[in-house]
């Protein structure tokens, strides 16, 4: 099973028991949990999905926010966008999932990213040098040489699932 670690706690002052490497979780996983290295690999969008794993239940994803999930041997960052008038026009609480590592440092930190839109594109934010990423398919907004990998996510009665292939 895995471990989660607080969002408002640092990992240098986290209880080594509280934590789960290499990815910090924000969201705990349900019960039955598969993830772990070798288990599985997320389906990235334009590939089939052969099943779906649950990494955690809804409303344990704060809108606006990340969590990190590793699926298989991918550390994967996923995000719920408010349902108010905050939210992109035509994405109220919707969600996304996208690789986490950066590709401009290659830390795991895009779940820990702003969440935001650009022209209505919902985006996140790096932590680190602050390129935007496009949540919806990964592509780098500053940079168009550059992405994140995409993965297809979804809500199935409040359980929160990522495809795998």
């Amino acid at each position: 099973m895995t471990r989660s670690l607080p969002t408002t706690q640092s990992a240098d002052t986290a209880d080594p028991a509280d934590t789960a490497a290499p990815a910090e979780l924000a969201a705990e996983a349900l019960p039955g949990d598969v993830t772990g290295p070798g288990t599985h690999a997320p389906a990235t969008l334009g590939e089939d999905v052969r099943d779906w794993l649950p990494i955690c239940a809804l409303d344990r994803l704060q809108p606006n926010r990340g969590a990190a999930a590793l699926v298989g041997d991918v550390q994967v960052a996923v995000f719920r966008l408010p349902t108010g008038p905050e939210a992109p026009e035509g994405y109220a609480g919707a969600l996304f999932a996208v690789g986490n590592i950066d590709p401009f440092s290659g830390a795991g930190v895009m779940s820990r990213g702003l969440v935001g839109d650009r022209g209505g594109e919902p985006t996140v934010a790096s932590p680190i040098y602050k390129q935007k990423f496009a949540l919806r398919d990964g592509r780098c907004l500053d940079d168009d040489t550059v992405s994140l990998p995409a993965f297809h996510v979804r809500d199935v009665g409040g359980e929160v699932q990522v495809g795998i292939r």
